[in-house]
């Protein structure tokens, strides 16, 4: 027999950047071979060679979903452990963790997470409801965008946490009126307890890792930005476990990580980072990045911004957030990683923030020149009108989080309100990013929101939410910030791959490596408003199917 030659035909194209309908795609030795109308496909496959034909069924191919930041061992693990992400209620996240409890009698704690701020409001969630359906044991639970903790009052007792405890300087504890510990732990202090909790094995780990990669993989995606490898999070690190995945030949996926950024520790650690680059680059892992969490989230107030948070009645108060790395330091700390030749991946949710990772690139690059490095920037929630034209000037990437653009019950009640009405008006800006000429990646954040990068496109293009009632799946939010559809898709596809440093892939053209996904509809010739009902029915990874039927 022959070689085997895959043709997927009987639909549409994206090719990374633009829209081709009637055409397909034909891949041998794990490459595209062509992308050709329907007409043309059958002249690309040669004589004696067998074609395995893919009937699209008025479907698209395109270059493979690649996630330019998330977390998926993390992602895994919770889906592995008490997930609480697709509950919406205080009464239902109270039974999931009594159930789980109760299903788990031997474990000596319970932990996960996935539950999000708005179901509590400003004050949080408190540890006596935990204590009321567990009792017996500690409870933590990390909230969805793991900036925050929920525990009960038994871990409360073990850490030693009363109305004596100092905040750390790096985040909160919240408290009653009376000064006494609610049970929630913002920011940095949330690692008050960390060294309590069970270590997590590198068995789980690994676990964790596989079961993360086959929900992605789900999601279409075949590539990702692992957006923590290190030490975060009282001394959890997965890297490990990518490396055993690439040892066993299980890493099906291409994977970007980026090496924590201690900020405990100044320049010293570049020749630990430097070090550990070397370490875990093998195989389909790179570990050429390195991240810096400048600043925290605006729902409790520790994003950086340049003018303060308002109160609850629309007075400014003192506080303008936190920056987790001295701006001065941080433009010497990123022209070193620049000059060491790293991706500088750098988290970004208020306007200071913002200002202060473009004012290091900015540093880096009168000091280094321009080197390639392809910087870039996530989340940036609010962007100051100023600072847009600077990220296409300085060659730094707009990573963005499309499906947090819309009006949800955080965005309404915990963001806006303190934030006023003009610097609400500067919430993700993908619409003047784009006009402003800056390259534009995407990425999902999971688990702290799901990792399908239709749910994520269907806000980027209509900037409410599928399937969600009230505001949030009705009003567009910023509207004139929407992107075009070609531009949302060319953000998940070929501009991530750019950012990943994954240059043979992330368009369909001659020679790229065959890493595709197959949607079930067309979303290019159909109503905008159904964008976010499309499924993905298969992915490819060097041509080879890794999901689907």
């Amino acid at each position: 027999m022959g070689r085997e030659v895959l043709v997927l035909r009987g639909g549409a194209a994206f090719d990374g950047h633009a829209y081709r309908p009637g055409h397909g795609v034909v891949v041998a030795d794990g490459r595209v071979r062509a992308l050709a109308s329907e007409g043309e496909l059958g002249s690309y496959v040669g004589a004696g060679e067998r074609a395995e034909e893919v009937d699209l069924a008025g479907g698209l191919v395109l270059p493979g979903f690649q996630d330019a930041h998330v977390h998926p061992v993390q992602g895994g693990l919770l889906r592995l452990r008490c997930d609480l992400a697709d509950l919406d209620t205080r009464e239902d996240y109270l039974d999931a963790v009594g159930a789980y409890a109760a299903a788990h009698p031997d474990l000596a704690w319970v932990v996960g997470g996935g539950w999000t701020m708005s179901v509590f409001g400003t004050a949080g969630p408190r540890a006596d409801d935990l204590s009321a359906v567990v009792p017996d044991r500690p409870v933590v639970l990390v909230n969805r965008d793991h900036h925050g903790t929920w525990v009960n009052r038994r871990v409360l007792e073990l850490a030693g946490i009363d109305r004596h405890t100092p905040d750390p300087a790096d985040g909160r504890i919240e408290r009653d009126a009376g000064g006494e510990p609610t049970g929630m732990l913002h920011e940095g202090a949330m690692h008050l307890v960390d060294h309590l909790v069970p270590p997590t094995s590198e068995d789980d780990y690994y676990a964790g890792l596989l079961e993360a990669q086959a929900y992605l993989h789900a999601c279409g995606i075949t590539a990702w930005q692992d957006a923590i490898l290190g030490d975060y999070a009282g001394g959890a690190d997965a890297s490990p476990a990518y490396l055993r995945a690439v040892e066993a030949g299980t890493l099906t996926a291409r994977v970007r990580g980026a090496l924590w950024w201690r900020r405990d520790r100044g320049e010293e650690q570049v020749e630990d980072l430097l070090a550990r680059r070397e370490r875990y680059t093998r195989g389909r892992l790179v570990a050429g990045s390195v991240k810096v969490m400048q600043d925290g989230i605006a729902e409790n107030f520790t994003a950086g911004m340049t003018t303060p948070y308002l109160d609850g009645c629309g007075h400014d108060t003192a506080n303008f957030g936190l920056s987790f790395v001295d701006p001065v330091a941080l433009r010497a700390h990123v022209t070193r990683l620049d000059a060491e030749g790293f991706q500088v991946h750098v988290h970004a949710i208020g306007d200071r923030a913002a200002r202060e990772a473009l004012d290091a690139f900015e540093a880096a690059r009168a000091a280094n020149g321009p080197r390639g490095n392809r910087h870039h920037v996530a989340h940036l929630q609010v962007v100051h009108p100023d600072d847009v034209p600077r990220f296409a000037a300085l060659e730094v990437t707009a990573n963005l989080q499309p499906l947090w653009a819309h009006l949800d019950d955080q965005m309404v009640e915990m963001t806006i309100p303190f934030l006023g009405d003009e610097r609400s008006g500067w919430q993700y800006p993908f619409g003047d990013l784009a006009r402003a000429g800056a390259s534009l990646a995407a990425g999902s954040d999971w688990p702290v929101t799901t990792p399908d990068p239709l749910a994520a496109i269907h806000v980027a293009v209509n900037r409410w939410a599928y399937g969600e009632s009230g505001r949030a799946g009705t009003e567009p939010f910023l509207p004139e910030q929407a992107l075009t559809l070609a531009q949302a898709f060319a953000a998940y596809t070929s501009g991530s791959a750019r950012t990943n440093h994954h240059d043979d892939t992330g368009t369909l053209a001659p020679g790229r490596l065959a890493d595709l996904a197959v949607l079930d509809r067309d979303p290019f010739a159909g109503d905008p408003a159904e964008i976010g009902a499309t499924r993905v029915r298969a992915t490819y990874v060097d041509g080879v199917r890794v999901f689907g039927d």
